[in-house]
């Protein structure tokens, strides 16, 4: 076979390799591109909703308030050491570390949607960690200067359960890493990031 006819040849080969790489290109790229839109609108579907009827957040006390006996009696012994009595549990020997399932994760005490594993990276050091909260109105911040360093401690808005702190060396586009306890979570497995959506529209609806 002369050269001519094998360069005739390899051409087709060629411009089908190239035409593949550049669909996977195009695939990843929407992905990312739908990926990233998921969790922006499942962030601006929150700050845009109205709280449910039970949750006031304009007063000076949190909107769902139990017994310490009450509390005891809902949460386990891990979840309630940590959870209220701002305990910390041991990290990456607790169940949502290493969760890569797609779901929801509401705060263990009131069932508030706080954390989308949308937005759930792999920090390693151990607890769960995420770029962002579904709404910032829903996780409150006060500053902890417990064992020596000063950080910034975050918790459930509508009934007070400590979850975890947040610091500024996350991924972009927020820059944010909350470190959260799993014993301050509860996850609802859910089909797919819209899934994820409706979960949240549901409960600022009113109807979880």
């Amino acid at each position: 076979m002369n050269p001519a006819s094998r360069l005739s040849r390899s051409i087709p080969v060629l411009l089908s390799l190239i035409a593949g790489s550049l669909l996977i290109t195009f695939v990843m790229a929407d992905n990312m591109s739908s990926s990233e839109s998921t969790d922006v609108s499942i962030s601006e579907c929150a700050s845009a909703c109205g709280l449910p009827s039970h949750v006031d957040l304009s007063g000076d006390r949190f909107p769902v308030v139990r017994t310490d006996a009450e509390w005891q009696a809902r949460l386990t012994d891990i979840q309630y050491e940590v959870a209220r009595k701002q305990g910390t549990e041991r990290p990456f020997e607790n169940p949502y570390n290493d969760n890569k399932k797609t779901g929801l994760y509401r705060c263990v005490g009131c069932d508030t949607p706080l954390f989308s594993s949308t937005t759930k990276f792999d920090s390693g050091t151990g607890w769960p960690s995420f770029s962002m909260p579904i709404d910032k109105r829903t996780l409150g911040e006060t500053r902890d200067v417990s064992y020596g360093m000063t950080r910034v401690e975050v918790h459930c808005a509508v009934c007070g359960s400590h979850q975890g702190h947040v610091f500024p060396d996350g991924p972009e586009p927020t820059g944010l890493r909350y470190c959260i306890n799993s014993a301050s979570l509860s996850f609802e497995e859910a089909e797919s990031a819209e899934a994820i959506k409706v979960l949240v529209e549901k409960w600022y609806d009113g109807a979880e």
